[in-house]
């Protein structure tokens, strides 16, 4: 018997490296990296903060949840804060998860999910480059965006933006997929668009930008209208009727995580036109000048992706795009197909900022809210370098493997970086503004207050010492520059956060528009990155000592 059952093993493994040796090594690569990226993600979640936004937003969860369970009764959602003009999908999931999973901190669940839902980003970027122009630029595409600071290093806590533009990506897969096959599309690719385009409409009203990419490509894989209206027409109205289950699928998906949405059927365009419209008195930085949000000059955006974004994702993105208006790969179907599809990307990833600058809408936080762009244009890179590969290849092979040399040196010099931004990789910033220390005091910092980990940890370690020259252990009062839940959810019992400042024994702040200069103290820890300094704790105990004893 043991005979029999070592040769079935024997021959199952023999099966399996069979079907590996098949693989593209560039596939096998991608593969690898999903893996490790996988591990990588449940082997550092707890290094990363809760963001000020977090806790509005599992509320804003929690209160969907209860809009259904009390059969419609409990409306308080519709009244809470601005949350009502967004969609809760990710909000729901995390909280109907939470309750499968009590023994699992809420927070921890959440980021988990995020993070995981942010590599489904990445993957999503590297099947479409895979569509467009194979397994090289594919693996370009995915080892990019895993090194892209702005997307790792939101991936954990920007529970939003990232869950929005994963959705995003993946619809932008499956509407290329769609494209080829107009007027008469698969129905998987047609449904799963529209399951896309819902949950993308069910996180943020953007997701509309979907439906008029659809149009564009149908424009673009139909007959030109010229000297031909009859048949263009034709196509048109065909392949817009093959898209309509996935229009109503979407549609379906976003009332189901949008309440608000589902009162009347204007209210996304509504939410569309209010979102442009938002005017708070939230302060930003753009090369060393504060602006409102709502004054933020028309090159906001485009600057900060022009600084944020690794060059590598710039420069590959560039050369896509220099193909297309300089093509070389001939006039074959398979060429002109690979021009089109490029070109649906560079509309997909330059439309959303073009209409920024043009109207000027409030900005802030950098490139947060921009973030679903990124893939996109990841997914460029891929492709710009897979075909600047080929051409060199045919030219002079050993060009073309000193250019793939070069690439996988740049990946790694991107990967070298983020280890020591180490949990901040969102504070990413490129050569082209001098790095972190050349965007330090000039352009956004730590904004989410993301130190916070960090910042109680050697807090903490700092008052054991303190203690252990005492013969009673004592609370101590902190301020902190940033919000009370995530310093709660960080700190002992030993810590109480205090709303007067002026009463702080202790204060935490990040550097992000010199917040840590709101109180004075002694600096007791000093929390650096690349030699630039993002947070500090203050001893301000003398401080308060003096103020006590000079009381009249």
């Amino acid at each position: 018997m043991m005979p029999g059952l070592y040769k079935r093993l024997s021959s199952a493994l023999a099966y399996q490296c069979d079907r590996l040796a098949a693989r593209d090594r560039y596939d096998l690569a991608s593969i690898a990296l999903f893996a490790a990226l996988i591990a990588l993600v449940f082997a550092t979640f707890d290094s990363y903060a809760i963001t000020n936004d977090e806790a509005v937003q599992q509320r804003y969860g929690e209160m969907i949840v209860a809009y259904y369970t009390s059969g419609f009764k409990d409306r308080t959602l519709f009244h809470f804060v601005n949350l009502y003009l967004y969609g809760g999908l990710f909000d729901v999931t995390a909280v109907l998860t939470q309750r499968l999973l009590p023994a699992i901190e809420p927070y921890t669940i959440r980021h988990i999910l995020c993070a995981l839902t942010g590599l489904g980003g990445i993957v999503a970027a590297w099947a479409t480059a895979r569509l467009v122009a194979g397994p090289r630029a594919a693996a370009i595409a995915a080892f990019a965006l895993a090194v892209c600071g702005p997307w790792y290093g939101s991936i954990f806590n920007h529970t939003k933006d990232i869950p929005f533009a994963a959705a995003m990506m993946a619809a932008t897969f499956f509407l290329l997929r769609m494209s080829r096959d107009l007027p008469r599309p698969r129905w998987s690719d047609v449904i799963w668009f529209g399951v896309f385009l819902g949950c993308a409409l069910g996180i943020r009203v953007l997701g509309l930008l979907l439906i008029g990419y659809a149009a564009l490509a149908i424009l673009i894989s139909g007959p030109r209208w010229r000297g031909n209206w009859r048949n263009a027409f034709e196509f048109s109205a065909r392949s817009i009727t093959a898209l309509l289950p996935a229009f109503l699928i979407g549609y379906a998906i976003m009332l189901l995580a949008w309440p608000w949405s589902a009162l009347s059927p204007l209210n996304p365009i509504r939410g569309l036109i209010d979102f442009g419209a938002f005017h708070y008195q939230i302060r930003t930085l753009l090369d060393g000048q504060v602006y409102e949000m709502a004054n933020v000059p028309r090159w906001y955006v485009p600057a900060y992706l022009l600084y944020k974004v690794p060059l590598i994702i710039l420069t590959g993105a560039i050369v896509a795009l220099g193909f297309i208006m300089w093509p070389r790969d001939g006039k074959s179907t398979e060429a002109l197909r690979r021009r089109n599809e490029t070109l649906l990307l560079v509309a997909i990833g330059v439309f959303p900022v073009l209409c920024q600058v043009i109207d000027r809408g409030p900005a802030f936080c950098g490139l947060r809210h921009f973030l679903f762009v990124v893939p996109v244009f990841t997914a460029l890179a891929g492709i710009g370098f897979d075909t600047a590969l080929t051409q060199l290849g045919a030219l002079r092979p050993w060009l073309s493997r000193a250019a793939g040399l070069a690439i996988v040196g740049w990946l790694t010099w991107n990967t070298g970086l983020l280890i020591a931004l180490h949990p901040y990789q969102y504070l990413f910033y490129n050569p082209l503004v001098g790095g972190l220390p050349g965007a330090s005091g000039r352009y956004v910092g730590d904004y989410w207050v993301t130190i916070m980990p960090e910042a109680v940890t050697d807090l903490e370690a700092y008052i054991a010492k303190i203690d252990a020259t005492g013969d009673h252990p004592q609370r101590y009062t902190v301020a902190v520059c940033g919000d009370r839940l995530p310093f709660e959810k960080e700190a002992n019992s030993r810590l109480q956060w205090v709303s007067d400042w002026s009463q702080a024994e202790f204060f935490i702040a990040p550097t992000h528009m010199n917040c840590d200069r709101a109180l004075s103290g002694n600096e007791i820890v000093r929390i650096t990155r690349l030699g630039v300094k993002i947070g500090v704790v203050k001893d301000r105990r003398d401080l308060l000592t003096t103020a006590i004893a000079g009381w009249p």
